[in-house]
């Protein structure tokens, strides 16, 4: 698996979009609240409100935040800066810090899953273009998507950050609640599940956890 790789040319597409083009390309009319009526809180705010770093964790973004910040710091100007600024309504979907471990375990092809420290090493270890670009990959930009909007969007192609889509997959069969599957360009995977919901919720940015990193290419 050469992920750093297969995203170099979405990465460098992504860097150079402008973010009002992606915004107008989002999926506005699943924003369930209007813009007005919400706050300005930002994701990364919230994100690193939690200043205990490496744990275990495994249901927090310990991962997720490191990787934002080691982006931002390598490259100010990356539309990945969209996540601090509380103005702008996106939808994120966030990896838990076990879904960036089990992604660094298939990089690396080992057996058991790092810790995440030793995740995070791998993850940066692909490269900063490449985790940029995954990172804008789960970022929907100009849409504030709550779970209940979520729950209506069956078949609904997403435009992300990075300039292709992700697809909602809302199934009700043999459960007696409804389960959210997002479908991403990787077809020789499992597909990430949402296994939390309307993180930051009342602001324009909002949040729902995923329970495996989004792919934006189709590796073997």
């Amino acid at each position: 698996m050469n992920l750093a790789r297969s995203t170099t040319r979405i990465a460098a597409a992504a860097a150079a979009a402008s973010l009002a083009a992606t915004m107008f390309g989002a999926p506005a009319a699943h924003a369930h609240t209007k813009a007005k009526q919400l706050g300005t809180k930002s994701l990364a705010a919230l994100l690193t409100k939690d200043t205990g770093g490496f744990d275990r964790n495994s249901k927090d973004f310990d991962i997720l935040t490191a990787a934002v910040l080691a982006v931002l710091k390598a490259k100010p100007a990356s539309p990945v800066k969209v996540l601090a600024d509380g103005s702008v309504a996106l939808t994120a979907f966030l990896p838990t810090d076990r879904a960036f471990e089990d992604l660094a375990r298939q990089v690396t092809h080992k057996r058991h899953l790092p810790g995440e420290k030793s995740a995070f090493a791998t993850v940066a270890g692909l490269g900063t273009d490449t985790v940029e670009a995954v990172l804008l990959y789960h970022v929907v930009p100009g849409a504030t998507i709550d779970s209940r909007a979520a729950l209506k969007a069956e078949g609904a192609k997403l435009k992300t950050a990075a300039g292709s889509t992700i697809t909602v997959d809302v199934s009700r069969r043999w459960c007696r609640s409804a389960k959210i599957t997002l479908i991403d360009a990787d077809r020789s995977d499992r597909n990430p599940r949402v296994v939390n919901v309307d993180i930051n919720k009342g602001n324009k940015q909002i949040a729902h956890a995923v329970d495996a990193v989004l792919r934006p290419v189709d590796l073997p």
